[in-house]
């Protein structure tokens, strides 16, 4: 363990700092299962029922990416004057809002119609958020305050949350999918929900000022161009890791099959999940930066190539470069963050994950879900014209300045099938003797089509499986972006004598850590 002034601050042996740690723990893990089970199978859902294009569901999902970066940034402001503690219970009560503007979104298609169900599932997405985005700016803060000494450790610890909640989330969609409804599937986060509320009620927590550095000096961090150098970089990391994450079990099933796309998953995240809890020691030989670069470069190699395979051997190899890579991203960058900026305390841990996620939501998941409609429409059209006439969405969609025709997911669904869960819906409709507008107006359109399926049938496989493989190889770029600017902070500190974290000490000083 690190070795730091006598002086410095530490609540490490608070009675309660570990059972703080896991109640954090767990807070993540209930946003990862969310995360998780939505990727794997319930957008797939989305699309069929609501008939939302790649673009559509990326704006659904990019909404509560955006919505969690919001939130941080203002909770990270508000945690001096309301306290980790009212914070927390605020999430509580949020996240169980979520799913209940989430769960009457069929009753909103069957009454308003798809455009106001966009608008019903992008609400809940954002409550969702905004509940992960206030346990966010409280746990990491809060787990820098308990573990001053070795915030790199912890803050990984912490973060093992998320690919736990995504191991526990995809395990449910392999065996949920198709077998029950997406209802159920997206409520399983309020499990782990209710868990951290049982196990921070009543807790005594640090308080957001307990360093005793004033909220002016939180602020004046913001003027450096070292932070501000880091902030550019968290909203690459955003980018690469979440956004990618937001579609990567829909892509891998798009190039092998949904099953096998949805257990890749699982192992990338069960991969995360195992490599975090060893962050520490491997920190202890190589500078946070130094692991950070290398995480990078395996990242953009992982991507690239997982845009080329066809078999399942492939992918896993592919995806196992991917994940060593992106896997320290995000704690580890929080960590630099904070033992460079120990005087920041919970507002640059706020304002850089804030900054991450809103790049994820504006940026990563629309604009992954943009490229694969892009390229998957082209390509369609360059092979069959009136294929891609036949399916494409029926307005264009756009991502700052560029725009692009999708094609309709209820459409290409109803093709996949050949049209069975369909005739179930509307055989179920008419037995109760109910009729969707929408639903007809997909039948009419599927009783003129299904005449060119089987050679529709390849023809939009094919775009859809080109679009998903340009995604990724488009989106290597930016861990490729990221190994660069890694490079640039490690030189710059080897010219000012190498990495050093600081900590804050009882009189209010700063003094160094340790050397990496």
């Amino acid at each position: 363990m690190n070795t730091s002034d006598p002086t410095a601050l530490n609540y490490e042996a608070a009675p309660n700092a570990k059972r703080l740690l896991w109640a954090g723990f767990v807070a993540i893990l209930a946003a990862g299962i969310g995360f998780s089970v939505r990727g794997a199978s319930v957008l797939a859902a989305w699309s069929q029922d609501f008939g939302f294009t790649q673009t559509e569901l990326g704006g659904i999902t990019g909404g509560g990416l955006v919505g969690f970066g919001i939130v941080i940034i203002i909770s990270s402001f508000l945690a001096e004057a309301v306290g980790y503690a009212r914070l927390m219970y605020l999430a509580f009560a949020v996240h169980f809002l979520s799913a209940v503007v989430t769960l009457a979104a069929p009753a909103v298609y069957a009454s308003a119609g798809k455009d106001a169900t966009f608008w019903t599932l992008y609400v809940g997405m954002f409550l969702f958020a905004i509940g992960n985005g206030i346990c966010e700016a409280v746990v990491n803060p809060l787990t820098a305050t308990l573990f001053p000494n070795n915030k790199t450790h912890y803050l990984n610890i912490l973060h093992a949350g998320w690919p736990a909640g995504l191991i526990l989330g995809g395990v449910a969609s392999i065996f949920m999918a198709d077998k029950v409804s997406w209802q159920i599937q997206i409520s399983l986060f309020l499990i782990p929900v209710i868990l951290y509320g049982i196990m921070i009620f009543g807790q005594k927590m640090p308080s957001a000022a307990a360093s005793g550095v004033s909220f002016g000096d939180a602020i004046a961090q913001f003027v450096a161009p070292l932070l501000l150098f880091l902030l550019l970089i968290h909203a690459l990391v955003g980018y690469v890791e979440l956004g990618t994450d937001s579609w990567i079990a829909r892509i891998t099933g798009s190039i092998l099959d949904e099953t096998t796309g949805r257990w890749l998953f699982v192992y990338t995240s069960a991969l995360m999940f195992i490599l975090r809890f060893v962050a520490g020691p491997i920190v202890h030989r190589i500078s946070p930066l130094g692991l950070l670069c290398v995480s990078a470069v395996l990242a953009t190699i992982g991507l690239y190539t997982l845009g080329g395979v066809g078999t399942t051997t492939m992918a896993l190899m592919a995806l196992t470069i991917y994940g060593l890579g992106k896997t320290f991203f995000w704690p580890t960058m929080l960590a630099v963050v904070s033992e460079r900026f120990p005087k920041g305390g919970a507002l640059t841990l706020g304002v850089v994950g804030g900054v991450g996620m809103l790049s994820a939501g504006l940026l990563g998941g629309p604009g992954i879900g943009f490229k694969q409609d892009k390229f998957a429409s082209e390509k369609l059209q360059e092979i069959s014209s009136p294929a891609f006439e036949r399916y494409k969405a029926s307005k264009p969609n756009s991502f700052f300045g560029l725009t692009t025709n999708g094609l309709d997911g209820q459409k290409v669904n109803t093709l996949a099938d050949n049209g069975e869960a369909l005739a179930s819906d509307r055989k179920i409709l008419e037995e109760s003797g109910t009729f969707i507008d929408s639903l007809e107006v997909l039948n009419a359109w599927w009783e003129d089509a299904k005449v060119h399926a089987e050679e529709d049938r390849a023809n939009v496989t094919a775009a859809t499986l080109h679009g998903s493989r340009m995604a990724l190889k488009l989106t290597a770029i930016v861990p490729a972006v990221m190994a660069v600017c890694y490079l640039l902070l490690i030189a710059y500190f080897k010219s000012i004598g190498g990495y050093k974290a600081l900590t804050i000490n009882a009189d209010g000083s700063v003094s160094e850590i340790k050397t990496h």
